[in-house]
């Protein structure tokens, strides 16, 4: 990772902009990492790519960056979702940073009927996507959408987006993706407990759910939105582009 201080702001960017830094990210820039007037930083904003900014004015509450130069256009990844149900809080931390660095366009929380989670904090998760785009050079941070019940969630499934419905109990079986998977799509991953028998059918009986296994062995949840996030940018998504 770069040593350049990246920072996500919720600004307009272009040349001459002026982008007025909220309480947290003034601490951090300049209490935490020691910058002052001149430092020149590096702003995104998920529309408008990549900025070069120069800091105007550096205070322990507040901090004023122009924006100079831009030097990324913004790069959009695929029509992905990753759909996964919350497990433990470290370890949804953990899907949430890695689903925002390896290219998910959106990330949604699904309350299955095994999942074993407390309440979801959207609000914090964001941040977590926030803070992994920041480091990874990203220009692009993925939604965090509410947590939604799984029934919910397929009633009014637009059949256009297909569903890699990630099945443990295809384990050992081959994991090649069917083109259909194309974006847009989405990637379902169950909690620890598996899926129910209600919910297996449910996604049987829906056209654009398509069964798939992540390899030899049965992943630990956090585990299988990696592998699949993986294999589905590594055979239908960007990391092939060029």
């Amino acid at each position: 990772m770069s040593g350049n201080v990246r920072l996500y702001v919720e600004h307009s960017l272009g040349a001459g902009q002026s982008v007025t830094l909220s309480r947290e990210q003034a601490h951090y820039l300049f209490g935490v990492m020691r910058k002052g007037v001149g430092t020149k930083v590096s702003l995104f904003n998920g529309q408008d790519g990549e900025w070069q900014a120069e800091v105007v004015e550096a205070g322990k509450r507040v901090g004023i960056l122009t924006c100079r130069v831009q030097t990324r256009p913004v790069q959009m990844p695929p029509d992905l979702w990753l759909m996964f149900a919350p497990i433990k809080k470290a370890r949804t931390d953990f899907i949430v940073e890695k689903a925002a660095e390896m290219g998910a366009r959106r990330i949604v929380p699904v309350m299955t009927e095994f999942t074993n989670a407390g309440r979801i904090q959207r609000d914090r998760l964001q941040a977590h996507a926030i803070e992994a785009a920041e480091q990874c050079g990203g220009t692009f941070v993925p939604h965090v959408a509410e947590a939604i019940k799984f029934g919910a969630l397929l009633d009014h499934w637009d059949v256009g987006r297909g569903i890699m419905f990630c099945d443990e109990a295809l384990a050992g079986g081959s994991s090649s993706l069917p083109a259909v998977l194309a974006a847009p799509a989405a990637i379902l991953i169950g909690p620890e407990g598996g899926f129910s028998p209600a919910e297996r059918k449910r996604l049987g009986g829906l056209e654009a759910a398509q069964a798939v296994s992540l390899g030899p062995r049965i992943l630990r949840a956090d585990t299988a939105a990696v592998a699949a996030l993986t294999l589905w940018q590594q055979a239908l998504g960007d990391w092939d582009a060029a």
